[in-house]
């Protein structure tokens, strides 16, 4: 069936209205809003010491949580490719648990198993190990909403290449080590840098399931996304200004991630 050009600029005319109504429009007004009181006022709410703290932990929050779940996202993408383990049903359903799960539901179990009086929480906080409203819990609530990404990019591609470099690799005398390093490694890194892309935006942006394991100290357990919250929630109109300039950084951040995806995007079809 033929697409008329009408009917194909039509269809571009439609996308195009819709992104822009979504997501360029809102953006604008958050970028009109930072700066209406002058480039300095808004510099002065992004460097604030609350601003400047919450940055730094979710970058720090991040930089921990993406480098686990890229190991474990090349591992768990071999275990369902390459081995014959049972349970491999079992692991790829449990994979996509955080893309059906409420990040609050994540967030609340959390505390459940390991806040004061879970399963594990006394046990813990007798051994002094503090995770429920604590950077440490904000940090394992985004390891488990983020973990599907690498596995969802890598495993694809582990599928198309195949496995019969690895066995010629094996044949020669190359151990497991040596054939992942030289011949898997290198056929599934586009996969890698994308899924580490995709899991990058998530640790960054996420706020339900770190909102309910965080105090919301400014300082010590307040991200981004949660500053802007609570400044959202604050009454005055300098508050206001403050959540848009810390919005601004997150749509900044968010731009580069786009940037990258774009970039990656070309070779990792090509991997594929």
């Amino acid at each position: 069936m033929r697409i008329s050009r009408g009917a194909k600029l039509s269809l571009r005319t439609i996308a195009i209205l819709y992104l822009t109504l979504l997501l360029l429009l809102p953006i604008g007004v958050v970028l009109i809003r930072t700066f209406e009181h002058g480039f300095g006022t808004a510099w002065n709410w992004m460097t604030t010491p609350a601003a400047v703290s919450a940055l730094w932990l979710s970058l720090l929050i991040a930089l921990i949580a993406v480098p686990l779940n890229t190991v474990f996202g090349i591992l768990a993408s071999m275990v369902l490719v390459r081995s014959k383990v049972r349970g491999r049903a079992v692991l790829d359903a449990l994979i996509d648990l955080p893309f059906v799960v409420s990040p609050v539901i994540v967030g609340l179990s959390l505390i459940l198993v390991y806040g004061k009086d879970g399963w594990f929480g006394n046990w813990l906080i007798d051994h002094g190990i503090t995770l429920i409203y604590n950077p440490a819990g904000m940090i394992v609530a985004t390891v488990f909403v983020s973990l599907p990404f690498v596995v969802r990019e890598v495993a694809p591609v582990l599928m198309e290449v195949g496995d019969e470099q690895e066995q010629a690799a094996s044949t020669l005398g190359a151990s497991s080590w040596q054939a992942f390093r030289r011949i898997t490694l290198p056929s599934i890194r586009w996969g890698v840098a994308y899924g580490v892309v995709l899991t990058t935006a998530r640790a960054l942006g996420e706020i339900g399931a770190v909102a309910v394991v965080s105090s919301n100290v400014p300082g010590s357990t307040l991200t981004l996304p949660l500053l802007v919250q609570q400044r959202d929630a604050d009454l005055g109109a300098g508050s206001i200004t403050g959540a848009y300039a810390a919005a601004t950084e997150l749509a900044v951040i968010s731009l580069v991630v786009l940037l990258a995806m774009t970039l990656l995007g070309p070779r990792r079809q090509e991997a594929r």
